[in-house]
């Protein structure tokens, strides 16, 4: 009878497959929280992967090195998303540090709560700056090397409930999350066959210390318990792995809280 498999501290099979071998993998605002749970996840199927930060530089190198713990190739590279020059140039570093790019995922987002009334046209403009023209403008830097991608470029944006589910306090991050999941499908129509895009919408994701907030939405939530940013992770790996058919999805990830 043969051995029982052996799981790394990600829970992923050590003799696992790697369906990612040889590909590079882009992951934005990747230094902690649900963008390095990601990395993790791609590098575990054995992608090269590049993530960026801003101002957690510290966090970044710790990423790279854990990532370079799956024996494959890490870069980190310092990216200001509201500034399209830094895009671009961060897409080439990538480019020219891994000589490809096959599959790009648009995490880094920013999230703040704020009475409608009260929102300013800075914080407005900060939002959709950094959740909704940032993955635009990250997406058309990279089309053309994902266009090049052997067996097809993959793009995989992380929405929000928010963004299908109107939040009172929140209607500015609401409205930049909807406007990313119709921009995953019109990138879909637009950039087939040689592209695929999907979004990840996660509902609540508990990272770090349980509150007591956390616990109300748990009990809301149909699966009876918060999602993790590992729940987050397989279904960026789901899309990053399935069928390059499979395009032009929003794919919730909420444990049933929005039913």
């Amino acid at each position: 009878m043969p051995d029982s498999p052996t799981f790394d501290s990600f829970g992923v099979p050590e003799t696992a497959p790697q369906p990612l071998a040889g590909k590079t993998a882009l992951v934005t605002g990747a230094a902690k929280r649900i963008g390095r749970a990601i990395a993790l996840k791609l590098a575990a199927a054995g992608a090269n992967v590049a993530i960026t930060y801003f101002g957690s530089q510290a966090d970044a190198e710790e990423t790279v090195r854990a990532l370079a713990g799956f024996d494959v190739e890490a870069f980190a590279v310092r990216t200001d998303l509201n500034d399209p020059d830094s895009i671009r140039e961060s897409v080439a570093a990538v480019v020219e540090e891994f000589g490809r790019l096959d599959i790009l995922v648009n995490n880094a987002g920013v999230f703040e709560s704020a009475a409608l009334e009260q929102i300013t046209v800075a914080q407005w403009d900060h939002m959709f700056s950094t959740n909704t023209r940032a993955p635009f403008l990250m997406a058309q830097a990279a089309y053309p090397h994902l266009r090049a991608a052997d067996g097809g470029g993959r793009i995989i944006h992380i929405g929000s409930l928010g963004g299908t589910h109107p939040w009172a306090t929140h209607a500015h991050y609401c409205t930049s999350k909807a406007a990313l999941h119709m921009l995953s499908q019109t990138m879909a129509k637009a950039w087939a066959p040689e592209i695929s895009v999907n979004c990840v919408a996660p509902g609540m994701i508990v990272q770090g210390e349980v509150g007591e907030g956390h616990a109300h939405f748990a009990e809301r939530t149909p699966m009876g318990r918060n999602g993790t940013a590992d729940d987050v992770a397989e279904a960026v790996l789901f899309f990053a792995t399935g069928p390059h058919f499979i395009t032009g999805q929003l794919l919730g990830v909420d444990g049933g809280l929005g039913l």
